[in-house]
């Protein structure tokens, strides 16, 4: 592909370098070599634009100017991601059920699924059209499921819960496992509270490996329409996760949170009480973001702190 026709494909303005040059792939900009492009958006980390081997840089607007090829964006990231999809094409699944898989006759599945080896779909399930469930997908009775499904290999979806259009379940997610609920008897025994409430998934919603959203006691469990999920995270029963909101890898949500639209979760903030809107906190227990700089900016100092009072009290 042509240097200009990558800048018009990705919709950034091309700087420097010849229109004409071919570009065979993208690579990170230190592994880089002649035919490829690559990406960098923080100016901190301009020298590295100027040493990298790629014929050209995916930058922002206002990124300081070099002698390589660039191609500018307004969302520069944004602009790499559909450069990586010109140049990545990820395996095709023909339509076709395999011989080892278990469908119930009572399912109902749209044109143009692909079923592959051992997956098992249970009676009562409703799946809409261009379905891939990959090896072992196991989707258990009435659950219902959209359009453009794809289930990586080992994915469960548990009973009576609702998937939306276009959602993506990576290897080893489970939706709608049992909520971790138990009353503790007159004999000091712990009774299992049954989980009646289901998962529901709207639509462009991602589940990364190994992440589990339970089902509720009562009500619901739902994530809103293009919520991300990370590997091994954990949404407990009765939760909400508000549209477009990232929970990254770790993150715990108890049972009966409820999480808005727009927020960023990343591992190891605990967070014990109300948040309000457009908050930035961090730290465990999570206080205000810039405080816990402040304060983790006085933590590295804290041994000559201590020598210093040590120092004071014996003078």
């Amino acid at each position: 592909m042509k240097l200009a026709e990558l800048a018009s494909a990705i919709g950034a303005r091309l700087e420097n370098g010849s229109p004409n040059t071919e570009i065979t792939g993208v690579c990170g900009i230190e592994e880089a070599a002649p035919g490829h492009v690559t990406f960098l958006a923080n100016p901190k980390y301009a020298s590295a634009a100027k040493a990298t081997r790629a014929s050209a840089v995916i930058v922002a607007e206002d990124f300081p100017a070099a002698a390589t090829a660039m191609l500018r964006s307004k969302n520069p990231y944004l602009a790499f991601a559909h450069a990586l999809e010109l140049f990545y094409q990820p395996p095709k699944y023909a339509p076709g059920v395999h011989r080892t898989a278990v469908v119930h006759p009572s399912a109902k599945i749209g044109h143009g699924a692909h079923i592959g080896p051992y997956v098992v779909i249970d009676e009562d399930v409703e799946i809409g059209k261009n379905a891939v469930m990959l090896a072992h997908v196991v989707i258990y009775r009435g659950a219902k499921i959209g359009n453009n499904f794809f289930a990586h290999a080992h994915a469960v979806v548990r009973e009576h819960c609702l998937v939306g259009d276009s959602v993506i379940l990576q290897n080893g997610a489970v939706i709608g496992a049992d909520g971790f609920g138990f009353a503790k008897d007159d004999g000091g025994r712990w009774q299992k509270i049954a989980q009646s409430g289901p998962a529901i998934l709207e639509d462009d919603v991602e589940v990364q490996a190994n992440a589990c959203v339970d089902r509720a006691s009562i009500g619901e469990t739902h994530v809103a329409r293009g919520a991300k999920i990370d590997n091994l995270v954990q949404v407990g029963h009765g939760s909400s996760v508000g549209e477009d909101t990232l929970l990254c890898a770790q993150v715990g949500l108890a049972g009966s949170t409820k999480v808005g639209k727009n927020v960023v979760l990343a591992a190891q903030s605990g967070i014990p009480n109300d948040v309000p809107e457009k908050a930035v906190v961090s730290g465990y227990p999570a206080i205000d973001n810039k405080l816990w700089l402040r304060c983790v900016a006085v933590f590295n100092r804290l041994p000559e702190i201590a020598k210093a009072l040590r120092a004071k009290s014996s003078a």
